[in-house]
């Protein structure tokens, strides 16, 4: 047997040396499959997924019993993601949805559906209270807004609702508002 301390010797030293070598090999094989970097300058934004809203909501128009309109936004604003969700139920209906990502950088969602508002409202952001209206290019918006929650807004074109809620400020709310005001149903 070769010539070895006994364990009632060894301290936490011994215990150091023999973790180096593992927390070495894990920091490789994480490097290697690219699941952590060394960036000095913190985390990047990464590419904007692109996402053909004009085509989708082309196909909703046709494809839906109510009005879709397409929001001219500003160029700056970039569609990246979309989908069409049904609501069961009394007033249910169904939904079409574009994401945006601002000029600034913050999401943005715009919804319309043949659901009634308070249907919508709870199916989209849950259970909440209207807190205020606001009239953007001669539409009443109805504001629902909760602490620690993005705000939704929410107006009735009559054959149809549009619900737009999403991260960015006041401005983005009234940027994305006027623009579907202005819009006529394709």
């Amino acid at each position: 047997m070769p010539n070895q301390k006994p364990r009632i010797l060894n301290d936490y030293r011994d215990l150091l040396f023999s973790l180096i070598p593992l927390v070495l090999i894990a920091v490789v094989f994480a490097g290697v499959t690219s699941q952590c970097s060394f960036a000095a300058n913190g985390p990047t934004q990464g590419t904007v997924p692109s996402f053909d809203a004009p085509s989708a909501l082309r196909s909703d128009a046709q494809n839906l019993r109510f009005p879709i309109r397409e929001p001219a936004l500003p160029e700056n604003w970039k569609p990246n993601s979309g989908s069409r969700d049904t609501v069961t139920g009394a007033g249910g209906g169904t939904v079409s949805t574009i994401g945006y990502i601002t000029g600034a950088g913050t999401y943005m969602q715009l919804n319309q559906s043949d659901a009634t508002e308070d249907v919508l409202v709870d199916h989209i952001v849950g259970a909440r209270y209207a807190t205020g209206t606001r009239e953007t290019g001669g539409q009443k918006w109805v504001e629902y807004a909760e602490p620690d929650a993005e705000p939704a807004w929410v107006a009735d074109f009559g054959d149809s609702r549009v619900l737009i809620r999403g991260a960015g400020d006041t401005a983005a709310f009234e940027t994305m508002a006027a623009a579907v005001t202005a819009a006529r149903p394709l």
